[in-house]
């Protein structure tokens, strides 16, 4: 069976040179190519349209990353293999190698493609766990399953993340979000941009506008949060309360 490629890299000489070693290997790896992209969220558009059985994906790009692409690309169902191209960086490829993660250094060569192209395929999509160990950075955006399809959720719309029953509730002004994620796995990830108000919930730093004293006395938290650009109040457990206002005092301060 051919296999369905999709290149992504914002250098158009590169893309150019995978279509020509794509047509060269195509005794040895019969493929068809399914469309390309300048970065990972054009990438994402196009596969919800063009569903592809391998990703060529550049490590360094524009808007999204190659990783931070792939981490998203495998809640498509079924989720494409992805193949990293990289110029050489050591850091990456000791990275890659440590976690499992195939990747071809650039300038491509056929031999390599095929090989990894067959590996990949047969390997199946890369694992969520070795994408986030391999990756140095936060992630920009969060992936929101809905009617079938993949949307983008900027991270830095997010005022607040709260964990409800198996999934996790992303709040923005306009709406909530469900994400298919743990709330102590973002709070690790997104450690610089949110902090814990309880055992529950994180609020973005940027989305911390002061604090209210609860006038109930019987309630759990003797503070609230108020949130900017919600009438909403998020409560903070005693446990928490000196972390948030410290990172109000942060905030305020520039630190």
């Amino acid at each position: 069976m051919s296999l369905r490629v999709f290149i992504v890299d914002d250098e158009a000489p590169a893309r150019s040179r995978l279509r020509v070693l794509l047509t060269d290997i195509q005794n040895e790896c019969p493929n068809q190519i399914v469309g390309e992209a300048s970065n990972g969220i054009e990438a994402l558009d196009e596969l919800a349209r063009h569903p592809a059985d391998a990703v060529l994906a550049d490590i360094r790009m524009p808007r999204m990353d190659g990783i931070e692409l792939a981490r998203h690309l495998g809640k498509l169902s079924p989720a494409p293999a992805v193949i990293f191209t990289t110029a050489y960086d050591q850091y990456a490829v000791q990275a890659f190698e440590l976690n499992a993660l195939d990747y071809l250094v650039k300038p491509v060569r056929a031999r390599r493609l095929v090989a990894a192209l067959q590996k990949a395929h047969k390997a199946g999509p890369p694992a969520q766990a070795a994408l986030q160990q391999a990756s140095s950075e936060e992630r920009r955006h969060f992936s929101v399953s809905e009617r079938g399809r993949i949307l983008l959720l900027p991270v830095a719309d997010v005022l607040y993340l709260r964990a409800e029953l198996k999934y996790v509730t992303a709040r923005t002004v306009e709406r909530e979000f469900v994400l298919d994620e743990s709330l102590t796995r973002l709070e690790s990830e997104f450690a610089r941009l949110f902090v814990r108000v309880h055992r529950s919930c994180l609020i973005a730093r940027s989305a911390i506008a002061g604090f209210e004293r609860n006038q109930d006395e019987a309630a759990e938290a003797q503070w609230s949060v108020v949130v900017h650009g919600l009438a909403e109040r998020l409560p903070v457990s005693r446990r928490q309360w000196s972390i948030v206002k410290a990172a109000l005092v942060d905030k305020t301060t520039g630190a």
